[in-house]
């Protein structure tokens, strides 16, 4: 018998004035899996996780459902905040406390105390590697730290579902592809992630489905390969060098390409790697480059906009 999904949203709307900010969006999460929401700044992607975890209200009418593990989150706060464990995008840390004050503070708001909370703590210290920084204050800590601890903090009621508002903005690489794989474990551990994130990769390294949403509407959904396989070109050329676009303006007649430019770069797109070599072969070396697409690719094709994203 196949187990209900963990989330089920059904034509949910929500709307501050006469602003639209979800508009009939509707999506399922699998358990254990990890579900992408995708889209520019201003689509809607915050807002509908605040009604996921009960911190905003859809609109009553047109009448929507949210479904989380068999509860409302709008009717059954409670009972849904006891199984969800919540990723900010802004550091919210008591920066007067140390790394470990700030887990047991949390921990007693989940009910956690004694031996039980001393557990949780240690192990989720070691998990997201902050052994050494136990005992250091919050402003002491790094970026990346920071980050560390709000997951580890998200974790201490050992949540089914962890909700990542923009879990890795503005990390370096070496840490994000840290927190990525303690994600992949976390997941292999059966915890159910809804993720909103603007990092092209992450989405695709951490999503099993997702959804591309522009001004609260759904504007694509499937899984992130068989999106690429299916609803772009395989390849892109992009010719960086002003100067050199007009030399090949002749060849962007042909059926098989897409053009598009984005400030100062042409991106032309096509299946056909022959013919995008061809077209490379009258420019300069350093002009261009000649690449297979990605999610960001994608993305941008679906919502015609910058991937500035900070909501």
């Amino acid at each position: 018998m196949q187990q209900p999904c963990a989330i089920s949203v059904q034509n949910v709307h929500k709307s501050y004035g006469k602003t639209k900010a979800v508009n009939g969006l509707s999506f399922s999460v699998k358990h254990a899996g990890c579900f992408g929401l995708l889209g520019p700044n201003g689509a809607g992607k915050t807002t509908m996780m605040k009604m996921v975890y009960g911190k905003a209200e859809r609109d009553a009418k047109p009448e929507g459902v949210i479904n989380v593990l068999g509860f409302d989150p709008q009717h059954n706060p409670l009972n849904v905040r006891h199984l969800l464990g919540v990723v900010p995008q802004d550091d919210n840390l008591d920066v007067g406390l140390n790394v470990y004050q700030n887990l047991s503070l949390f921990a007693k708001f989940y009910g956690l105390s004694g031996s039980a909370a001393k557990t949780a703590i240690e192990h989720l210290i070691e998990m997201m590697e902050l052994t050494d920084k136990r005992y250091s204050k919050t402003r002491e800590l790094s970026g990346g730290m920071k980050r560390r601890l709000i997951i580890a903090r998200a974790l201490l009621n050992n949540p089914k579902i962890l909700i990542l508002d923009e879990p890795t903005t503005g990390l370096d690489p070496q840490v994000r592809h840290m927190i990525w794989d303690k994600l992949r474990l976390m997941k292999k551990d059966g915890i159910t992630m809804l993720l909103t994130t603007h990092y092209m990769e992450e989405a695709f390294q951490l999503c099993d489905d997702l959804i591309i949403m522009h001004k609260g509407e759904k504007v694509i959904e499937g899984q992130p390969r068989e999106l690429l396989e299916q609803s772009i070109e395989k390849y892109v050329l992009d010719i960086v060098n002003k100067e050199r676009m007009d030399k090949i303006k002749d060849c962007l007649n042909s059926p098989s390409l897409r053009a598009d430019i984005s400030r100062e770069t042409l991106h032309i797109y096509s299946n056909h790697i022959v013919e995008l070599n061809e077209i490379a072969s009258q420019l300069e070396p350093g002009d261009y480059f000649l690449r297979a697409a990605n999610l960001e690719d994608l993305f941008i094709k679906a919502t015609g906009r910058a991937l500035d994203d900070s909501g």
